[in-house]
């Protein structure tokens, strides 16, 4: 199973190293197709918001459920 995930993951390296920087070949690079600096900014702040609150609600969540369960315990 690792080794053919590895070939996959060497397949779309190679498939990127190819195309770099081109999305569609020759037509559009990886930088006109970029947001404007202003969304990339407002996404940013976004993230840094938002992530924290899912990362500390996930750690609550795995904290409350946390230990063994038993086969007796039922609804």
């Amino acid at each position: 199973f690792l080794l053919s995930l590895g070939i996959f993951l060497m397949n779309y390296i190679g498939l990127g190293i190819s195309l770099w920087p081109w999305l569609v070949p020759y037509e559009i690079d990886i930088w006109q197709a970029a947001a404007a600096p202003e969304s990339q900014s407002l996404l940013l702040i976004g993230t840094v918001i938002m992530l924290p609150l899912v990362l500390t609600y996930t750690g609550y969540c795995y904290y409350i459920f946390r230990g063994k369960s038993s086969h007796e315990a039922t609804y």
